[in-house]
């Protein structure tokens, strides 16, 4: 216990070793990561490097055959897109030519969904080819893989930024 002597009295403070002094302290700090099967984190890895070259120069063809039909796109400023066709035509609109797509060197986590597929999550950054000295931060995606009779497609992704 740590006594404090304040204008009018004394005042007892108690202050435990285990309690955190800060509120940042207090956040919830996560074990390392360490992926539940390397095999599934090589493929996740290695399907979110070709979807984003995909991305990076505009390859919709490409593209197109990585999503699935039913995909859902989730953006926390642009709101829900559940159209697949909508979806590349806005990164046609949107994104070719004019933004690229960088990962956050380690920043992703791949966690198994049993009979289903996995989960990817990451940071990357977008940077503005119209506008090069434009600040760009990081930011987390998520995305849904769905392995479906040995092929892999994206069903869900959340974009945060």
């Amino acid at each position: 216990m740590t006594v404090v002597l304040l204008t009018g009295g004394i005042h007892a403070i108690a202050q435990s070793k285990t309690q955190p002094s800060s509120l940042a302290e207090q956040r919830y700090q996560p074990e390392p990561y360490v992926p539940a099967s390397v095999e599934l984190y090589d493929t996740i890895v290695h399907l979110d490097s070709l979807y984003f070259d995909t991305y990076n120069t505009c390859n919709l063809e490409k593209m197109s055959t990585m999503m699935s039909d039913d995909i859902e796109f989730y953006h926390d400023r642009g709101g829900v897109s559940t159209s697949k066709k909508e979806i590349l035509e806005g990164i046609k609109k949107n994104i070719c030519g004019k933004v690229t797509r960088t990962l956050v060197k380690n920043s992703i986590e791949v966690y198994p969904i049993h009979d289903y597929g996995a989960v990817e999550i990451g940071y990357h950054s977008f940077h503005n080819n119209e506008e090069p000295d434009a600040p760009s931060k990081d930011s987390m995606f998520i995305v849904i893989w769905q392995r479906k009779d040995g092929n892999w497609k994206m069903t869900r992704v959340i974009s945060l930024h």
